[in-house]
């Protein structure tokens, strides 16, 4: 794989070793995407309300339309690109997007944050698999792969 190239890889590139298999797959969740995003916009139009009038702008209702705009023109672009992005939990690792790969011997801490599981190696790498519509059963996979592999 070209490493200057600039094509993403919603799936996982990497050759399943003799003897492995896929035993759940992870990907982000449209209805999740979305619901994350109004989340988003009204912190931004809160922060931009509150903003403007700390400033004291008499117009501190254009905060508001400021920051729903942004979310909404960063959630429109990014939608169709965030939501095809697929994990893969096999008898032995993790397949990120691309060239990921987590052995499940490395993994430390499985923990979710908002819609999103993130995955913390021993060496301290960390890796989030957004957008999921149910972290406890993308944890608990996790966890249950990593049990059954004794670690």
């Amino acid at each position: 794989m070209d490493p200057t190239a600039t094509r993403t890889q919603f799936t996982s590139t990497t050759v399943l070793e003799d003897g492995e298999a896929i035993v759940a797959s992870f990907q982000g969740d449209r209805a999740t995407y979305w619901r994350e995003h109004a989340w988003l916009a009204a912190i931004a139009m809160a922060a931009g309300m509150g903003l403007l009038w700390a400033m004291g702008n008499p117009h501190v209702w254009t905060g508001a339309i400021g920051g729903l705009a942004a979310i909404a023109v960063r959630g429109l672009y990014l939608a169709s690109d965030e939501t095809k992005m697929r994990w893969d939990l096999t008898d032995r690792r993790l397949l990120g997007p691309g060239p990921r790969v987590i052995w499940l011997r490395d993994v430390e801490t499985v923990r979710s944050i908002f819609s999103a599981v993130q995955v913390v190696t021993r060496s301290g790498d960390k890796y989030l698999l957004k957008y999921q519509p149910d972290t406890e059963r993308v944890i608990a996979d996790i966890d249950g792969a990593r049990a059954r592999r004794g670690v």
